[in-house]
């Protein structure tokens, strides 16, 4: 699914941050310089690499347009560079001289975002190289910062752990802690976001030491995070699975970042190199399919369902046969042993075993899924217990996610119905919440 097809080994320290342009890579370090790389074969550029900075460059990030490059230091700078000759087009000092974590520009370009050791956030105008704007957080460095994708919020994190969301005019809209140990990392996910709400939604764990790093995919479909643990871990963000697990580095993961145009990842780490990722788009389909069909009711798999389980159980070569048979979710389910060698002609003894096997794994999954759980708490989309039911216009309750979803995705019409939906908003079903709530209490104990 993916391949490492380049290494860059340039930086003489540890590498702190990765960032793509649609036709360029830009890396920096501890070494004070910055590193400008062309995506068509990973060549550096004639002007390359950048120097500036008197002291450790933390942090780079692109313009949406790509024509500006920003870096920022322990020297208590944050530079602007022009990426078509490497020339120097701005120096924004930040107030204090504090040394400067983080910078982002806001989606439309007309703003940078820097935060500082010191605690201290600093919207600069990105035309006139003004300050606009000046918060900061109760306590601790910042070191992490994201841009909403249409640029109303700006997210910081700082090293106490504190989450803290400001609106465009800097104005704290709310602030909590989210890790015990200090934020090291935030991402928005490219979806849009209307109004303003943060709630607590998952954790996601796989790494087995401090997590550095992670970004979200620009389609949103994927989030990625590297760790003390050397790893990076690539995770599909609808099913929260892992995708897959990547450990060429020798020493601590320390950024991360997804191309914008093409399926390729970056990941940088304090062995001073830079690791280039290629995606295979055939399989990535592939394994997201296979982790969107994991997660039906078994009985309502189609033919197609079926082949994708086969593949991921590593029974591949009986796709054919099953398709030839018109085997769908209710055939397998009730397929024997006397079936499979009389009607699919399997020979093999330890092939209709290991079939049998898995069969069984399945019908121990669907005893699972279907287990006393009222009709009335499954989502009709998703057919998976509701944790915060809506109304629809059609009068029906849904998961409130999958319903946005489906109505996102221009389908205006009633998922049970399929008539055309008077409205479509949706309102909160507190009652049937409530008695799911009382429910999961009484089963859970």
């Amino acid at each position: 699914m993916v391949k490492l097809i380049h290494t860059l080994a340039d930086h003489s320290d540890d590498v702190n941050c990765c960032a793509f342009s649609s036709s360029l890579l830009a890396t920096c370090s501890l070494d004070k310089t910055i590193r400008l790389y062309t995506l068509s074969d990973f060549t550096e550029l004639p002007y390359s690499p950048l120097k500036f900075h008197t002291y450790a460059v933390h942090c780079c990030c692109f313009s949406p347009s790509g024509h500006i490059l920003a870096s920022c230091s322990t020297d208590g700078t944050t530079v602007l560079w022009s990426t078509h000759n490497g020339q120097t087009l701005a120096v924004m000092e930040q107030p204090g001289g504090s040394p400067v974590r983080v910078c982002r520009f806001s989606p439309d370009s007309s703003c940078l975002a820097s935060g500082a050791a010191d605690g201290t956030v600093v919207l600069w105008n990105a035309q006139s190289h003004k300050l606009y704007r000046c918060g900061s957080v109760k306590d601790g460095s910042l070191v992490a910062c994201a841009f909403s994708p249409n640029g109303n919020l700006f997210v910081t994190g700082s090293s106490c752990g504190d989450l803290t969301v400001w609106d465009d005019k800097m104005r704290c809209l709310h602030s909590e802690k989210a890790h015990d140990l200090g934020i090291t990392c935030c991402d928005f996910s490219s979806q849009p976001v209307s109004g303003f709400e943060l709630k607590y939604k998952s954790t996601l764990s796989g790494h087995c030491a401090p997590v550095l790093t992670c970004a979200f995919s620009h389609d949103g479909q994927m989030l990625v995070s590297g760790s003390v643990d050397k790893s990076v871990i690539i995770y599909d963000t609808n099913s929260q699975n892992v995708l897959h697990t990547l450990t060429q580095h020798t020493r601590y993961v320390t950024t991360c970042a997804f191309a914008p145009n093409t399926l390729l990842l970056a990941t940088g780490s304090m062995d001073k190199t830079v690791n280039i990722w290629q995606f295979d788009p055939e399989t990535l389909c592939q394994a997201r399919s296979m982790e969107d069909q994991l997660k039906q009711f078994p009985e309502d798999w189609s033919e197609e369902d079926v082949s994708l389980w086969l593949c991921a159980q590593g029974l591949k070569d009986l796709i054919g046969i099953f398709k030839m048979n018109n085997i769908d979710g209710k055939e397998l389910l009730n397929l024997t042993k006397e079936s499979l060698t009389d009607d699919l002609k399997i020979e093999s003894l330890g092939l209709r075993s290991k079939v049998l096997r898995k069969i069984e794994e399945l019908r121990t999954k669907v005893k699972s899924l279907s287990s006393e759980i009222p009709d009335e708490f499954i989502c009709p989309i998703t057919r998976e217990l509701m944790k915060d039911p809506v109304i629809a216009s059609d009068g029906y309750s849904y998961e409130k996610e999958a319903m946005e979803n489906w109505i996102s995705k221009k389908k205006r019409t009633s998922p049970m119905t399929n008539l055309v939906l008077p409205s479509v908003v949706l309102t909160p079903n507190r009652t049937l919440k409530m008695a799911i709530n009382r429910w999961l209490e009484t089963h859970q104990k």
